[in-house]
Parts: structure tokens; C-alpha cells; sequence
């Protein structure tokens, strides 16, 4: 259907607004790489927490911080100020998010294992509820500012390329920056006083990019969809229950699931990989980080189109199996012996040619699935003659956060269980250690991909449907 003729009741957003609007996932980047990369590793290898300890920690923090999301879902849905829904949540949150980040990164010095655990696990509550506090209101507002099938795609497009921008200019800067070699310390990754630095820098960060979205969007908000008269009968839980009820929510939201546990997994183990497994220098580490601007900057161009041409669900599908094949390549490679060895001029520029390719795919595999969840909230409206946007995005954040908390804790037991050491060097674990963690990791992420392909195939709103939602609530 040509734009002309579309049901959308909005008019297209100019440039300048999805720019503002995707600065503010910067500050989500930064925050989900340094727990998915770093805080592990920071907590178990440097400040000698054992890793069943720092892993379990960072799982009941994602759960608990999940539990949190649905409530300010909803809270957000129905707030009533001169601000609108949204905003008051993403303005409150800039400064206390960036205090809070610091800290986790600046432990007082001389606790007790039993009191490093305990503060650990307060202070991750705390950033992660906190960034809640911004995120899941300014996810809500995908579906607000347009209503448009394609156009739903492009602004998210925006929002991942800034998220993927943002944490990785934060890994860059941390490999490169922060977490350098010295005399003291040959494994940069192992400096304890480059994380303060790194925590410093990135707590301004995440403050004024969340500043930056809130400012950049303001002016929209007395178009913004105003919140119920009043509330369901059944009060929140009811309201939560009859919202979540829709099917090709609950797919989407099983597909979540699986994905961000595998997710868990390679993001806890990808720094063990780099450093034992391929025994890359942090500079390395760094240059192949850096690479992934490209795959950001391609999906950013690249998701619209497949999004316009093909439609989203049939694109998800097709993408995501294409990730699924290439995805354990390298290791697998490598288990059979086929693959460049260790310190050969070949192993880095192949281990780049794969990670553009395969972050690629992932990151438009998951713009196209986020899109199709902002395409839910018509449908529910039209059941239930709400519109929750919060509670939608609240519960598929709900799940990410939980199940993604267990992936980062099985890694810990993938670690316990095979027996890798603490305070490990590079080059000098032994190999049956690193092999028997490539034939873990390896089947397992293959597997709980393929289920949440599976569940992807069973989403029903195509464009087609979608527009036919818009031409229903037009009429009422």
C-alpha cells in the first residue's frame, strides 16, 4: 500500500526525532555490555568473588529487575502529568542510573567475600531498576510516535544502532583506554583500577544520552496517546493478565526467552573465548569490537529495506536460521582442527570476517522482532480498548532480563563444571579445559536458537493484518 494511501493516523517522523529518540539507547548499551562483558570477569577473576557466587548474584538482580518492569509498564501506561506518560520515568532516571553505574565499579575496598556478594547484588538491583525506569517508558513510545508498518522498523533501526553504538564505543574504550597493559598487570583485562576509570566515564555517558532522548522527543508529547479515564475493574494484575493474553504476543515472548538465554551465554563466556580460547590480546579484542560499528551501521540501512520488501516475520525467519548456521562455525572449526591456530596472521581476519557477518544478522534479526511486538499493541487495543504500549514492551523486557540473568549464570556452572581455574593466564590453561568448553557451548546455543526460530513461526500479524487493526480503530 502506498504511503499515500495508508490507514496510519500520524505523520511521518522527520530524521532529527529518531536520531534523538535511538541517542537514548546508548545509555542501555553501555549498561548491557558492562554486564554481559565485564562483570563477571571484574568481580570473579579481579576482585576474586568465585564466579557461582558473581554469576548467581548478576542472575537475581536480571529476575529481580524483571519482576519491577511489568509495574512500571504499567504505571507508565497510566500516569497522568503535564508531561504525558513517558517522559517524567526517562527524566527521573538520567542522573540517579549514572550514580548508581559508577558505584557498581567502585566497590569499597576491603569487604569480606560474604560483603563484596551482598553489594554486588544491591547495587545491580539498583542500576538495573533504575535504567528500567528510562527504558521500558521510552520503548513504549515506539508505537506512539507512529503507527506505521514500515516505519515502525525504521525509527527501531535507529534505536539498535545507537544501543549497538553506544556499548560498543564503551568496549572500544575500555580494551583501549581503560583496561591497557602495564608493568603490573600484562592481561589489561585484569587492571582493577582501569574498571574505576571505566565506570566513571561511563556513568556520564548514560546520563547524558538519556537527557539527549527525553529533550529530543518533549515536544511530541501533547500528541501522545493520554493515559485511561480509568482503570480495568480487576485491578493491575487483571488488567496485566487480559493485556498479555494475545498470541502473537505470547509467541514473540516465548522467542524472547530462548533467544536472550543463549544471548546470557555468549555474552558471559565471549570474553573467556577471546582471552583463552582464541589467546587474543585486549588490543585485539578491541579491533574486532570496533568492527561491529560496521554490522551496526549495516543493519541500520539493511533492516527497512528487508522489513518494506519481504515483511517482517517471513525476514526474521529467513535471518535468523542464515545466524543459526554460521553463528558456532569458528568453534566448531577449530574443535575439528580446520581452523587458523592461535597467534597465526590468519586467525584475526577470520575471526572478523565472521563476527561482521554473523552481529549483522543479529542485530536485524532483532529489530525485525521488535518491530513485530510494537504491531502487537493495535490488536490488544482492540481487544481490550486499552492501549498499553508499557505493559507490552515491560513483559518482553521481563523476559529477556530473567532468562538472560539464568544464560549468565549457567555460564558460571559451565565454568565450576569444567573446571576452569581462577586467576587463569592466557596460554596457560590446560587445553582439555578450553576444548571441553567449546563442545559445551557450541550444541547449546544451536539448540535454544532453533527454538526460539520455532516460536517465531507461529506470530501472526503481517502487514496485511496490521493495517486492517488501524482501519478498525479508526472507525471507532
Amino acid at each position: 500500500m502506498p504511503d499515500s494511501d495508508r490507514p496510519s493516523t500520524r505523520r511521518p517522523l522527520d530524521l532529527r526525532t529518531k536520531i534523538f529518540y535511538g541517542l537514548g539507547s546508548v545509555a542501555f548499551g553501555v549498561k548491557d555490555n558492562g554486564f554481559a562483558f565485564f562483570l563477571l570477569l571484574y568481580y570473579n577473576q579481579v576482585l576474586g568473588l568465585p564466579e557461582e557466587r558473581v554469576g548467581f548474584a548478576i542472575m537475581v538482580a536480571l529476575v529481580a529487575d524483571g519482576m519491577i518492569d511489568p509495574f512500571i509498564g504499567y504505571l507508565s501506561d497510566h500516569l497522568h502529568s503535564r508531561w504525558g506518560r513517558r517522559h517524567p520515568f526517562m527524566y527521573s532516571a538520567a542522573l540517579p542510573v549514572g550514580i548508581a553505574y559508577y558505584f557498581l565499579w567502585r566497590p569499597p575496598a576491603g569487604l569480606s567475600p560474604e560483603a563484596l556478594f551482598v553489594y554486588l547484588l544491591g547495587v545491580s538491583v539498583l542500576v538495573r531498576a533504575l535504567i528500567a525506569c528510562y527504558e521500558i517508558p521510552s520503548a513504549s513510545l515506539v508505537a506512539e510516535l507512529t503507527d506505521h508498518y514500515d516505519e515502525r522498523t525504521s525509527i527501531l533501526a535507529y534505536r539498535y544502532f545507537f544501543g549497538w553504538w553506544g556499548g560498543l564505543a564503551m568496549a572500544v574504550l575500555a580494551y583501549t583506554v581503560f583496561l591497557r597493559s602495564d608493568p603490573a598487570h600484562p592481561t589489561g583485562v585484569l587492571n582493577p583500577e582501569g574498571y574505576h576509570h571505566y565506570g566513571f566515564a561511563a556513568a556520564i555517558i548514560m546520563t547524558v544520552a538519556i537527557l539527549i532522548a527525553a529533550t529530543g522527543t518533549h515536544r511530541y508529547i501533547p500528541s501522545l496517546r493520554q493515559p485511561p479515564a480509568s482503570r480495568h475493574a480487576g485491578g493491575m494484575l487483571g488488567e496485566l493478565r487480559q493485556t498479555l493474553a494475545n498470541r502473537s504476543f505470547l509467541v514473540l515472548f516465548a522467542a524472547a526467552g530462548f533467544t536472550a538465554m543463549a544471548s546470557g551465554i555468549t555474552a558471559a563466556l565471549g570474553i573467556y573465548f577471546n582471552t583463552f580460547f582464541w589467546e587474543l590480546s585486549s588490543a585485539q579484542i578491541g579491533s574486532l569490537a570496533m568492527l561491529n560499528f560496521v554490522s551496526a551501521a549495516i543493519a541500520l540501512a539493511a533492516t527497512p529495506v528487508v522489513s518494506r520488501r519481504f515483511g517482517k516475520k517471513p525476514a526474521a525467519i529467513a535471518i535468523s536460521l542464515v545466524a543459526i548456521a554460521i553463528g558456532p562455525l569458528p568453534v566448531a572449526l577449530r574443535l575439528l582442527g580446520w581452523f587458523p591456530a592461535n597467534g597465526s596472521p590468519a586467525l584475526l581476519p577470520t575471526l572478523a570476517l565472521w563476527s561482521t557477518v554473523f552481529v549483522t544478522l543479529f542485530i536485524v534479526s532483532s529489530i525485525l522482532l521488535t518491530a513485530m511486538l510494537a504491531d502487537v499493541v493495535e490488536e490488544t487495543e482492540i481487544a481490550t480498548g486499552r492501549r498499553s504500549e508499557g505493559v507490552l514492551f515491560a513483559a518482553n523486557v521481563f523476559i529477556q532480563k530473567a532468562v538472560s540473568g539464568i544464560g549468565i549464570f549457567t555460564s558460571s556452572l559451565i565454568l565450576g563444571a569444567i573446571g576452569f581455574p581462577r586467576g587463569a593466564k592466557p596460554g596457560a590453561v590446560d587445553p582439555t579445559i578450553v576444548r571441553n568448553l567449546g563442545l559445551v557451548y557450541t550444541p547449546l546455543l544451536v539448540v535454544l536458537f532453533l527454538i526460539a526460530t520455532g516460536f517465531v513461526a507461529l506470530y501472526r500479524i503481517d502487514r496485511e493484518a496490521h493495517e486492517a487493526n488501524l482501519r478498525r480503530l479508526s472507525k471507532r
